[in-house]
């Protein structure tokens, strides 16, 4: 249990803010020695800083090719209806390709707002029409048409979509990065807890958390990679006791450990059968809680050879963490419900303490029958220091979708406090990002064959030397060096593990498979990586030098394909956009296998080295690449270059 620490002095005699935790700062877990100081007493002060108001929405140097087109109609519309004002644009991608590339669809809803108040239009046709011949002379505008009840379709001019791939070339691909909202991010993800191995189901927070970082980070968004690792407790009054048992003269390493998940297994079967055991355990809670330095000395090595062993996973993946656990936040948990029970949230039921949510049958537990904090306690504490101290607009959590009941109870809390605004489209605001279940071929929790969870570390290498194998199959041992070989065999391998989870929409199961992820052909990063690799072999077999090619070619649409595919890259932007807002990675996924088909479309209609428009399809080639690897970089995927 946790034992509630003397509580902060009240809020309302100290404004002052609380002192910097001992917990330095880092990224993926280097090795620290740490231990909690004394927190019995700390000021805490009251002042929930959050917006009221929407912010800015994107600026103006906004690259979406959304928002481009959405800027030409937004002239036409204060023009066509200069009575109804704060008309938003409503530009989507045409469905039928026929038709154009996008359409504004503002003409019925404009319609419905405007008929009976003496306008001139008869239907939402008419305005449509109007909409069309308001438009500004425009050169990315090569044509427009009216469809249906009004719906502007817009063709996109082959000039402009060339000149603007050409000056991403000359200026770099950080010039179509969208422009969100927001200025500073908690990404709060992956939180393994201490003393366990990191498993499978660690996989889908990690790698999702992860890619929802970058692409805020290629957002221009502040981002803190939170890992709120489960570090405090009543199972650590164990841990200490039976490693107290084990080496009594406390000369702890991770070697003389071992196991860290077979040394849990053993205490905790010592904690449940042995009585005398527990009693001492709970009572190494009390000392450890008191800051006593034998306990103290004991947690903190235990916590270390964890983040050792996570280090390895994350090392693996690529992921950068910075590690803020329970106990971290643990010293402001009274503070904080303090000012939930001044709010008068704070109520008893049943020996506990609660607070109620409208519409759930059972109330949300902040304080336990036996006075110790649990997660909900500690997830408050948290959201009131990522508000007030790191000044977060954005507060993102990605945990299973089990856990959805409990963020909307947290949330729902944090709103009755004021914390958070009610309205969802204003700041600050937090969201659950779910997912689902990783399954086994037998359709049930991924696990070896005794029943035991899937180590993620070994899942990882099992990857790397699958595609090691592969490799060697192909005669690379023969034509790398071993250092290439090594590379790319981690490159694809810890790839098609990431691109095989990423690519599903997050809120399903999916079955893990290493044949189906490892394969060459389909929607699977082994294709797509090899895809990437023979798009930077026919420049290097041009012989051309692409970086000259940039300052002094000319690229031209001409053909079909090429407008295709000059189209899609020039949809990036918006596409991670609209990723990052409904923080599904899935979506940019998709548009990378998208943007590898349409190129192998092109390819196959299009002859490059050689022809008589070589530069400029080698500059489209180039694009390809260079849009593909930014992809590669925000799902966590190291790219290759040959094959």
């Amino acid at each position: 249990m946790f034992l509630i620490e003397k509580p902060f002095l009240s809020p309302r005699l100290h404004l002052l803010r609380p002192p910097p935790h001992p917990h330095p700062s880092s990224s993926t877990f280097p090795s620290r020695n740490y231990i909690l100081k004394e927190t019995s007493r700390r000021s805490f002060p009251v002042k929930w800083a959050h917006s009221t108001s929407t912010m800015a929405a994107a600026t103006e140097d906004n690259w979406s090719l959304k928002d481009q087109i959405a800027k030409v109609f937004e002239v036409s519309l204060k023009v066509t209806v200069p009575d109804e004002p704060e008309v938003a644009p409503l530009i989507a991608a045409c469905a039928k390709k026929e038709f154009g590339d996008y359409q504004c669809n503002n003409a019925m809803s404009l319609w419905s707002k405007i008929k009976g108040k003496g306008t001139e239009f008869r239907g939402p046709q008419p305005v449509g029409q109007a909409i069309m011949k308001n438009l500004p002379t425009s050169e990315m505008i090569e044509s427009t048409s009216i469809a249906g009840p009004g719906f502007v379709n817009v063709k996109l001019s082959r000039q402009w979509m060339a000149k603007s791939i050409q000056k991403m070339l000359k200026d770099g691909i950080e010039t179509w990065a969208p422009k969100l909202p927001v200025k500073r991010a908690i990404v709060d993800f992956s939180s393994p807890n201490i003393a366990k191995e990191m498993h499978v189901g660690h996989l889908r927070s990690t790698i999702i958390g992860d890619t929802l970082a970058r692409m805020l980070e290629y957002s221009k968004v502040e981002v803190l990679r939170r890992n709120h690792v489960g570090d405090w407790g009543t199972q650590f009054g164990m841990l200490i006791e039976f490693l107290f048992e084990k080496f009594p003269d406390g000369e702890v390493s991770d070697q003389a450990i071992g196991d860290l998940e077979t040394f849990y297994k053993a205490s905790k079967q010592r904690f449940d059968g042995d009585p005398e055991f527990k009693d001492r355990a709970q009572k190494a809670v009390v000392s450890l809680q008191g800051g006593e330095e034998k306990y103290r000395k004991a947690w903190a090595q235990i916590c270390e050879i964890s983040r050792k062993g996570y280090g390895k996973v994350y090392e693996h993946l690529g992921v950068h963490l910075e590690e803020k656990g329970e106990s971290f936040y643990n010293p402001y948990i009274p503070g904080t419900l303090d000012l939930l029970r001044e709010k008068g949230l704070i109520e008893e039921s049943e020996g506990a303490q609660v607070i109620f949510i409208e519409g759930k049958k059972i109330p949300l537990i902040v304080v336990k029958r036996d006075g110790g904090f649990n997660y909900a306690s500690t997830d408050l504490a948290a959201l009131w220091y990522r508000l007030n101290e790191e000044k977060a607009e954005w507060i993102i959590y990605v945990t299973d979708v089990g856990q959805r009941e409990h963020f909307e109870m947290f949330f729902t809390a944090a709103k009755r406090a004021g914390w958070l605004p009610t309205d969802e489209s204003k700041y600050p605001k937090t969201n659950h990002v779910g997912f689902g279940l990783v399954l086994g071929d037998d359709g049930k929790r991924f696990r070896t064959r005794s029943s035991e969870v899937v180590k993620l570390v070994d899942l990882l290498d099992e990857a790397k030397t699958r595609c090691k194998a592969a490799l060697v199959e192909r005669g690379k041992a023969a034509e790398w060096t071993a250092e290439e070989l090594e590379h790319t065999a981690e490159a694809v391998g810890y790839g098609a593990v990431k691109y095989a989870d990423l690519k599903n929409n997050r809120l399903t199961n999916y079955t893990f498979n290493f044949d189906q992820m490892l394969n060459d052909k389909g929607n699977t990063a082994v294709y797509l990586l090899y895809a990437h690799a023979r798009i930077c072999s026919i420049i290097r077999k041009s012989g051309k030098d692409v970086e000259e090619l940039k300052k002094e070619g000319q690229l031209i649409l001409e053909k079909e394909e090429e407008r295709k595919l000059g189209l899609h890259l020039l949809q990036f932007a918006e596409i991670v956009e609209d990723a990052c807002t409904n923080l599904l990675p899935n979506i940019l996924c998709e548009y990378l296998y998208d943007l590898s088909e349409k190129f192998t479309s092109f390819y196959s209609e299009c002859q490059v080295v050689g022809s008589a428009e070589e530069t400029s399809r080698l500059l489209l080639c180039e694009a390809t690449a260079l849009v593909m690897r930014q992809c590669f970089h925000l799902l966590g995927i190291t790219p290759v270059y040959k094959i």
